[in-house]
């Protein structure tokens, strides 16, 4: 048997190796496409429904004066420049309505939701919010109730 292949074999091999690999990614990706569409998709319902009753106010209520589009902007900043809060509390819906405060929206935990309010605070002053913030349970509470 030789130890040197010929050129014509190195690139017979070459080509099963790329071919091996072709068919490698390919399978990969096809079984990580088979688990997320086993999830189920997001549904946002009844928070939809929760949050569209009348007497609740939404972003459409915020009003565009002055003040209350700056507090608005600083609470946001205020929020969103604490990277130890999840992408939930980055999210909250902050609305103004002549310089009262509502918060509203899911956060991941206890703290969270008293580290969003007391950021508003700081701004709006702790009178001024209304905190109808909610504690989210997390992906693996989920999984562990199902």
């Amino acid at each position: 048997m030789p130890t040197t292949m010929n050129p014509t074999t190195r690139s017979s091999y070459a080509r099963r190796a790329a071919r091996a690999s072709a068919l490698a990614a390919i399978l990969a990706l096809a079984i990580a496409g088979a688990e997320a569409s086993q999830a189920p998709p997001p549904d946002n319902t009844k928070a939809n429904a929760r949050d569209g009753q009348p007497a609740r106010p939404t972003a459409d209520d915020q009003k565009n004066n002055r003040t209350d589009l700056q507090l608005t902007q600083d609470i946001r900043k205020a929020i969103v420049a604490d990277k130890t809060l999840s992408t939930y509390a980055h999210n909250v819906k902050v609305i103004t309505q002549h310089g009262k405060v509502t918060l509203r929206g899911p956060v991941r935990t206890a703290e969270e939701k008293k580290a969003v309010e007391s950021k508003a605070a700081e701004v709006a002053g702790a009178t001024n919010i209304i905190n109808k913030l909610s504690v989210a349970p997390s992906a693996d509470a989920k999984k562990a109730g199902s």
